[in-house]
């Protein structure tokens, strides 16, 4: 086919529609997403995962898993098996889940064709002197005195290499390329270094490992990739993606690498190592904490994957890098849990609310009621629950002003404010502790605005959430702000944790829930009235997350610039 069925239009779907009309990959296409397993997998990388799937399934063609797993000292297969899960969890389905580690032989046999060929050559230099005479823009490199080897001494020393004879940092094999080359990456790189540690997938099997530059472009033809999809900062590395797979016998044609804009958002950051640093540290509690921009941690704050997955589609795919505002994100997961999340009653800091007129039984106990709720008014079919009201209930402290401020419309002394689809109350008079703090408020209601609504037309200028006491339970509720309190973390200093926010998490204990609130499932959001959204914690029953607030950020940002 020679176009998209979703109609999307860019750059590179462009190059992907050119070589599919002229038949270069015979009409085929196929994308893959190599991360490499050695931490969890963040915001930035579902930009790159949103376009290697998403192009791929615009063309009715595949997408290969490949874990670039030639860096035995810092990987690990809980990443991998975590990488494995959060591509599923977006919703995107590879054909084949594979590693760099699994074509070894294939890149080994390889580096020893070219070796032959006096295209690569084993250096005894330390990499301090590598890099110090591999010069810099402008300024030549200078040759390496054991360029000039002969092919069968580089063999029989690269051959000694792969047994494992030599130390690490003792010899490394470098492709005979330009050391006055103009493109830094064609001086002589390294394609293999010698280090004798322990691989999660190969075992002790090599003791010399290919570097990204040898196994990314061999790995992508050895899959049969089509269009090998890479973020901006590998657009210097094409020239020399091209010459190693133009100096190799492949039986068909080669893939072609493309770059485009990674994802950056303000209040974020997206370095693996200063990630695993805030693990390492305890600043956070884990890679998924829901402060973290881990994939994880988005999933356990309550971020639906059709959000994320909508916000990339969206900001669509360019060839130059931008930070998008972090509000911009919030909106599109505001929009979707707008549709699908289940409206509750929460209390977050409450205060008693007692209604002294409320009828008792026969028996002197406070009388029952029950008022049906809609589950989301924006989805009739979602049905009501039942919601319990009783003479004693929590409310929002903020919810009640003893002295009101000019234009303070909820409840003070004398004032009449709707209870959420229950009653008109009247606040009378309140009970404070020896401290002179307000710790109960007294009301009336009123029996004729069951419902909400009076019979005499009288309106009130506000309405309140609130939970029976009886009937509620506890629960801890997070709340979080910004982790960094910066648009551009470490602008100023060069080191972004620098600006962390110390105040990024408040944790509410004793929140009052409404009853039907404890039987939410694992990782289900709600929209908490008022209060905005909350993921119940995948593990940890009766703690909640907020995921965002009801206001709408984005619009307010889009005002302001």
């Amino acid at each position: 086919m020679t176009d998209s069925p979703s109609g999307a239009s860019d750059f590179i779907r462009d190059i992907v529609r050119a070589d599919t009309a002229q038949g270069v990959y015979g009409g085929r296409v196929q994308t893959r997403f190599p991360p490499e397993p050695n931490g969890y997998l963040h915001i930035g990388h579902l930009k790159a995962i949103t376009v290697d799937f998403g192009v791929a399934e615009d063309f009715d063609g595949t997408t290969v898993l490949r874990l670039d797993d030639t860096n035995p000292d810092a990987e690990d297969a809980e990443y991998v098996e975590s990488i494995v899960d959060d591509i599923e969890w977006l919703g995107f389905h590879p054909v084949s889940v594979c590693h760099a580690s699994d074509y070894f032989g294939e890149l080994y046999d390889w580096a020893e064709l070219l070796v032959g060929q006096g295209l690569a050559y084993v250096d005894d230099q330390d990499a301090e002197t590598m890099s110090a005479t591999r010069g810099s823009f402008g300024v030549p490199g200078v040759d390496s005195p054991f360029r000039e080897r002969s092919p069968e001494e580089n063999l029989d020393l690269l051959r000694r290499m792969r047994a494992g004879e030599f130390p690490d940092g003792s010899r490394v094999l470098r492709a005979k390329i330009d050391m006055a080359h103009e493109n830094m990456q064609m001086r002589d790189p390294v394609m293999y270094r010698i280090r004798h540690a322990h691989h999660h997938n190969t075992g002790d099997a090599w003791p010399i490992y290919p570097t990204y530059d040898w196994a990314h472009g061999q790995s992508d033809a050895i899959e049969g990739t089509t269009h090998s999809l890479c973020t901006l900062e590998f657009e210097s590395h094409r020239p020399l993606y091209e010459w190693f797979l133009n100096q190799l016998p492949l039986t068909s044609a080669a893939p072609k690498q493309r770059e485009f804009a990674r994802l950056e958002l303000t209040h974020t950051i997206t370095s693996k190592r200063r990630l695993r640093k805030l693990v390492e540290e305890g600043v956070v509690d884990g890679w998924d904490d829901p402060r973290m921009p881990t994939l994880r941690g988005l999933r356990r704050r309550g971020y639906p994957a059709t959000a994320l997955r909508a916000f990339c589609d969206a900001i669509g795919i360019t060839k130059t890098n931008s930070r998008k505002a972090i509000e911009e994100l919030e909106s599109y997961v505001r929009r979707d849990l707008d549709r699908s999340s289940r409206r509750r009653m929460a209390v977050l800091h409450p205060l008693k609310l007692v209604l002294t007129n409320w009828p008792t039984d026969e028996a002197g106990d406070p009388v029952v009621e029950y008022f049906d709720l809609a589950n989301n008014p924006k989805d009739p079919d979602d049905g009501t629950r039942p919601v319990a009201f009783s003479g004693q209930l929590w409310i929002e402290a903020e919810d009640f002003a003893e002295v009101p401020p000019p234009k303070y419309f909820r409840l003070s002394p004398g004032r009449e404010v709707r209870l959420r689809g229950a009653y008109f109350v009247t606040a009378t008079d309140v009970v404070k502790d020896l401290d002179g703090r307000v710790v109960q408020v007294n009301a009336t209601y009123d029996p004729a605005t069951r419902g909400g609504d009076s019979p005499d037309g009288r309106k009130v200028k506000s309405t309140m959430h609130w939970v029976s006491a009886p009937h509620a339970w506890d629960a801890t509720v997070n709340l979080y702000d910004r982790l960094f309190t910066t648009d551009v973390p470490g602008a100023e200093t060069g080191e972004p944790l620098d600006d962390l926010n110390p105040a990024s998490r408040e944790a509410l204990r004793g929140a009052k829930l409404e009853a039907a609130l404890a039987d939410v499932s694992p990782g289900e959001v709600l929209q908490f009235e008022r209060l905005g959204y909350f993921a119940a914690d995948p593990e940890l029953p009766g703690l909640f997350h907020r995921t965002v607030g009801l206001r709408d950020e984005w619009a307010a940002v889009q005002k302001r610039g």
